[in-house]
């Protein structure tokens, strides 16, 4: 299956670490354009001056890790889709030229179903995609999750569970699904 990840789920660290988890242990494609690492690259700039640098480090190790994986589109195919954002347009024109099977996002309202369906595309939450994920592959997702969560600890010296962190991480199906 290939799956194009919208820039909100490649961002926040752990829901990216765990998506690219899956994506090896389900035999998932992973898609992405520039134009979605470099929005990435950019709300990173949030973080204060060390921020986009890391990012741009993390995209560097994402393109170094899965170097097939960025499309490109043309700027005809953006222009002729329609979305309640236009803003958006450019991750819905990447998933067709990479003839993804889902756009990966936590903006749902901003990609409506039936227009998606329109163009041979579907979407899903990351938190359905890491459940089922599970579902198919429990002891391997659970090996995910644990050295996520060990990362988190070495980098935090905070003491969290995998309940706890992935539920922060904004996969709440996927936490209880993997806790003990």
């Amino acid at each position: 299956m290939k799956l194009l990840f919208d820039t909100c789920v490649l961002y926040p660290t752990v829901m990216r670490t765990a998506l690219m988890g899956a994506c090896r242990v389900m035999g998932w494609t992973p898609l992405w354009s520039d134009r979605i690492l470099e929005e990435w690259a950019h709300s990173a700039r949030k973080l204060g001056p060390l921020g986009e640098a890391q990012a741009r480090a993390e995209i560097a190790l994402l393109r170094t890790q899965w170097p097939k994986s960025c499309v490109t589109y043309s700027q005809g195919l953006e222009a002729r889709l329609y979305l309640p954002d236009a803003a958006d347009r450019h991750v819905l024109a990447a998933a067709i030229a990479g003839n993804a099977d889902k756009i990966v996002t936590l903006n749902n309202k901003d990609f409506p179903k039936q227009t998606l369906w329109d163009e041979g595309v579907d979407r899903i939450d990351p938190d359905r995609l890491m459940f089922d994920a599970t579902q198919t592959h429990p002891t391997a997702m659970r090996q995910i999750a644990e050295h996520i969560v060990a990362d988190a600890q070495n980098m935090s010296d905070a003491e969290w569970t995998k309940r706890a962190l992935f539920k922060k991480a904004r996969l709440p199906k996927f936490a209880k699904a993997i806790s003990d």
